[in-house]
């Protein structure tokens, strides 16, 4: 199994109706050196400035990024690169709700296929679990600040990870 952080950025709430802007991926593991970043042109004329705002781009800025197609495809070829042993991918993210729907969705309207599969995983979920309360953040265990750079909330989410495992006692297999 493979672990990879992922994290996006959009123009709106979902995809489809809006466009995710760009993405970063860090595979889980001591060194967080394997990683993705992508820019993705708008594939909608609709966007909501204030979601654009947290990435730091215009509209003007996106217009000029690459073909989202493109993108997925490269994401894609990456992934295939990265997979370890048996060959499955682990989706992992501070907020899976949000940034899975954007990747699932791209994946299959491009691609036809996800190759995360069907599931992804909440990192803040597990960090509540394994502290047995639903009101704690596991914010505080990255070190990579959090910038909405894609790559670098990617990293300090897998820091956040790695941390949970190697000071939390959490068992997972890198």
């Amino acid at each position: 199994m493979t672990y990879v952080s992922v994290d996006i950025e959009a123009d709106g709430p979902i995809p489809g109706d809006y466009s995710m802007i760009s993405f970063g991926a860090v595979v889980v593991d001591p060194g967080l050196e394997r990683t993705f970043s992508a820019r993705c042109k708008p594939i909608s004329e609709r966007w909501v400035p204030a979601a654009l705002a947290v990435s730091g781009h215009s509209r003007q800025d996106t217009l000029g990024f690459p073909d989202a197609k493109s993108e997925i495809q490269r994401f894609a070829a990456w992934l295939e690169t990265v997979k370890g042993p048996g060959g499955r991918l682990i989706f992992i993210a501070d907020n899976n709700g949000f940034d899975w729907m954007f990747v699932c969705w791209y994946f299959h309207h491009f691609l036809g296929a996800n190759p995360f599969g069907f599931s992804s995983q909440n990192l803040g979920s597990l960090y509540k679990g394994l502290v047995k309360d639903a009101s704690k953040s596991f914010k505080h265990l990255r070190t990579t600040a959090h910038t909405h750079d894609p790559v670098d909330d990617a990293r300090g989410n897998a820091e956040a990870l790695l941390a949970l495992r190697d000071r939390m006692g959490l068992a997972i297999k890198l």
